[in-house]
């Protein structure tokens, strides 16, 4: 069933269903497909579904835990090397990047449980920054990259749309 925002919700209630409902569609364009599909690279950048899902991730860590002073698991960022969160290590499997996103979900979910939207952390470049604008970041970073997968899903097998039939 897909989540929907609350048409009369509260501000934070609100923007975590929009959240929710992108993160459904990041598991839905990842479903069905068999290993090699998910590591396909389809455009000359090499993006593929897989590298997109490490990335979103890395990347809920990095705004919810790392912004708010909680601890993470080792992140897949490098100075020298900006697409490192892209890209699927041979010895990464299909499970081990999914289970690395159920696990930056439930941390990201803790956190912004916890603190209020005008709650405030540091973000990773040195600016203040509050929960909201954490959460406003995440649904753009989350929603931009879904796009992407709708177009790689689609150049696999077809499927298309932003949520299950």
């Amino acid at each position: 069933m897909t989540k929907s925002v609350p048409y009369t919700g509260g501000e934070k209630e609100s923007l975590q269903a929009s959240l929710d409902r992108h993160r459904e569609v990041v598991l839905w364009k990842v479903e069905g497909l068999d290993d090699e599909r998910l590591r396909r690279r389809l455009t000359p950048s090499g993006t593929n579904l897989l590298g997109l899902v490490k990335h979103l991730a890395a990347n809920e860590y990095g705004w919810f835990c790392q912004t708010f002073g909680r601890e993470t698991e080792p992140l897949p960022f490098d100075d020298d090397d900006p697409e490192a969160d892209l890209r699927v290590e041979p010895g990464e499997s299909t499970a081990d990047v999914l289970a690395f996103y159920a696990r930056s979900r439930a941390a990201a979910d803790r956190v912004i449980a916890e603190l209020d939207l005008d709650d405030v952390g540091t973000a990773w470049f040195g600016e203040a920054v509050t929960m909201r604008w954490a959460l406003i970041h995440m649904i753009e970073e989350t929603a931009r990259h879904t796009g992407h997968m709708d177009i790689v899903r689609e150049l696999l097998d077809g499927a298309t749309g932003d949520h299950r039939d």
